[in-house]
């Protein structure tokens, strides 16, 4: 059918009229209008849609006319009552007949009015709107059953639509309220923003408020604090000064108390002085000297300067009787004239010991003459008997005695340390009790240092070397918490040497026999003392060969008339009343010994100027040469040449080198021999020792240094 054809241009035709587009006004809402206001407009066809009636169907040109005439009127009422005339089956005939002859008189249009119709369905806008047309009258549809259908169809397209619109609006309004949701929501979030911000600048207002209080606060409490502090620091100034002030008040009292404690010892002193100068004095007096058998003039020149010594102490003692203390300079003049008066009481006691002498020797002499004559006889047959050993010894090449000047020298030494020892005996055995007293303390004074000697420290061991060379200087020294020197008696000096060079040889026999190492600390003193003191240094060797007579070398004959013990004695052992000491203490004494005196051979006192030890190499290599030349003795000779290599064999081979190993050469391939034809298979210890020595170091060409020798570091420690 050709209606049905023209069905969906028709619905174009209406799709594109002004009507059937719903424009969208995003301002209606503000202009107070309806939504739905431009869908509410009557509906009315355009003069063109005519041509789209006539195809619909058959129907007259009069109806057709008619019926497009009612839509040729620009008033949406004449559309709208066709549209319901058609859709209603009543209606008044003369209404459609009327309209009819409307319709048919307006003039036909073809293709002029298709033209116009597409034309007008661009232009128009087409709406359909919810709103119902006014209730015409019903009239009886003259229309075919194909326009009622196509009428059905456009009223059912315009239902479509106005459901569509009716959801685009819903939709729209949903978007709409969304949006204003979204907005108020938006404008809601700003808001609590903005509040928040004014919040949060209220509470940095506030912050910086309290910042500002809580900083004057603290600058508050800094002021107090610095003010405070200020007064702690015043305070404290304050304090200082007081205690500056009270120590210096203290110290001035302590200086006052010391000024006086010194001024009492001084006084204390100066009275001791006189004491000792006046007891001088009593020496000097010629009453007393009677029996020194010295010129008269000599004795009253010593008393007259005794006297004057007097007097100038006297002087100085008259000083303090107004109760002042003496001082420095006047306990000078005091020391200075005691000083002198011991020095004129050595001279004196000098001249009467050379008086006495004169006198002993003339005596002396005289009783020479008188027993010359008596021993003549008897020197003449020793000498014999001495002759013939001697050419015995000499045929089978050793001797059985020292040498005549190592004799000599050793009687000389002997001798010598005799004398001293008879020259201090008023000392040594003191009648009153200062004496006495004064005995000891210089005793002490000189053995104690020696005791105290170790190999600790280099700075120790030159204090106690410091110690004794005072002491032997004749300058004071503390003993017992006592000041105590040489000078307080005539005697004192050669006491001190005696006793020091006694005790040197007992430490090595006590000592240095029971830790070999000890040697050398104890040689290094004795040495540097030997060397500013050579007395000291002459009886040291006396004690020495006196104890050990195998320092020498001498093996002391046996005399008639001398005891076994006496003889014993005189070969160094000990004898006391449980009888003669054991064989192994004895020659652990001798090997002590032995060991000392090899130490002291080699070393020399490191502080010295002088070159080489007092008592040097050379005597080490006379010792060894004559104990060859001896016949050996069974276990001494053999453990004290041991001993003395193990000493001092490493300083003789640097001194004498090939001459020192000819020698050792010689001990071993001709006098070790002897040695062992001598010693019983009881006492081959010390032989063996010896043994092993000489073939290590003949194999070895050296001879190692001796253990416990001080080394340069050790000065420094």
């Amino acid at each position: 059918m050709p209606a049905e054809n023209l069905r969906w241009e028709t619905l174009e035709a209406l799709k594109k009229t002004a009507k059937a587009k719903i424009s969208f006004d995003p301002y209606w809402s503000e202009r107070g209008e309806d939504i739905l206001a431009g869908c509410r407009d009557v509906l009315s066809l355009s003069p063109h849609s005519a041509v789209v009636l006539e195809r619909l169907g058959p129907l007259p040109p009069q109806t057709s006319r008619s019926f497009l005439g009612s839509g040729s009127e620009d008033s949406s009422p004449g559309l709208s009552d066709e549209t319901s005339a058609s859709a209603s089956s009543t209606g008044s005939i003369p209404d459609i007949n009327g309209r009819s002859s409307m319709l048919y008189s307006a003039p036909p249009v073809r293709t002029e009015s298709e033209q116009a119709l597409s034309d007008e369905v661009k232009d128009e806008d087409t709406d359909v709107s919810d709103v119902p047309s006014p209730v015409s009258s019903p009239v009886i549809s003259l229309l075919s059953p194909k326009a009622m259908e196509t009428a059905g169809q456009i009223l059912k397209f315009e239902e479509q639509q106005r459901e569509k619109a009716k959801m685009a609006l819903k939709r729209r309004q949903e978007v709409q309220e969304k949006l204003m949701v979204a907005v108020a929501n938006s404008e809601s979030e700003q808001l609590k923003r903005f509040e928040e911000f004014m919040e949060l600048k209220q509470r940095q207002e506030y912050q910086s408020m309290r910042d500002m209080m809580d900083r004057e606060t603290k600058e508050s409490i800094g002021r107090q604090e610095k003010l405070k502090e200020e007064q702690r620091h015043r305070m404290k100034i304050l304090n200082l000064r007081l205690r500056e002030a009270e120590q210096q008040r203290l110290k001035e009292a302590e200086l006052e108390r010391q000024r006086q404690a010194d001024g009492r010892e001084r006084l204390r002193n100066l009275n001791t002085i006189q004491e000792e100068v006046l007891q001088l004095n009593q020496l000097l007096d010629p009453s007393k000297q009677s029996k020194a058998q010295l010129p008269a003039d000599c004795l009253s020149s010593f008393s007259t300067r005794g006297n004057q010594l007097c007097s100038q102490v006297s002087e100085v003692v008259r000083k303090t009787a107004e109760g002042e203390f003496p001082s420095v300079d006047d306990m000078t003049v005091a020391e200075r004239a005691l000083h002198e008066m011991r020095a004129l009481i050595r001279l004196m006691q000098e001249e009467v010991a050379k008086a006495q002498e004169k006198k002993k020797k003339e005596q002396e002499e005289e009783e020479e003459l008188r027993k010359q004559k008596e021993l003549q006889a008897q020197q003449e047959a020793q000498k014999k008997a001495e002759q013939s050993a001697k050419e015995k010894a000499q045929r089978k090449g050793l001797q059985n005695s020292a040498e005549d000047s190592t004799l000599k020298w050793y009687k000389e030494l002997q001798q010598s340390a005799a004398q001293c020892a008879q020259s201090f005996e008023e000392l040594n055995s003191p009648k009153d009790a200062q004496c006495k007293k004064l005995k000891l303390e210089l005793q002490k004074a000189a053995s104690i240092p020696v005791s105290q000697i170790s190999s600790n420290s280099g700075s120790q061991l030159q204090e106690i070397f410091d110690k004794i060379d005072k002491l032997l200087s004749g300058r004071p020294v503390m003993s017992g918490g006592r000041s105590v020197s040489t000078s307080q008696h005539p005697q004192g000096l050669d006491f001190v040497c005696y006793k020091l060079a006694e005790k040197f040889v007992k430490q090595g026999e006590e000592e240095v026999a029971s830790h070999h190492e000890a040697a050398f600390p104890i040689a290094v003193v004795a040495s540097g003392i030997w060397e500013l003191h050579p007395r000291v240094g002459d009886f040291l060797l006396a004690h020495l060969h006196k104890k050990c007579p195998y320092a020498v070398p001498h093996y002391p004959p046996m005399k008639e008339g001398t005891s076994v013990e006496d003889y014993q004695r005189i070969l160094g052992y000990r004898v006391d009343d449980s009888g003669v000491e054991g064989q192994d203490s004895f020659l652990k004494r001798m090997s002590g010994m032995i060991r000392l005196y090899a130490a002291v051979i080699q070393l020399r006192w490191p502080y010295s100027s002088k070159q080489g030890s007092p008592h040097g190499l050379n005597n080490g290599w006379r010792w060894l040469a004559q104990m060859l030349n001896m016949e050996p003795i069974a276990d001494i000779t053999a453990t004290l040449l041991f001993d003395f290599l193990e000493v001092c064999g490493n300083a003789l081979v640097k001194q004498y080198q090939s001459q020192f190993w000819k020698l050792i050469l010689l001990l071993k391939d001709q006098y070790f021999p002897r040695i062992e034809a001598v010693t019983s298979s009881g006492q081959m210890g010390s032989v063996i020792r010896l043994k092993q020595f000489l073939e290590s170091s003949l194999q070895s060409r050296q001879i190692s240094p001796p253990k416990g020798q001080l080394s340069a570091t050790f000065w420094r420690t």
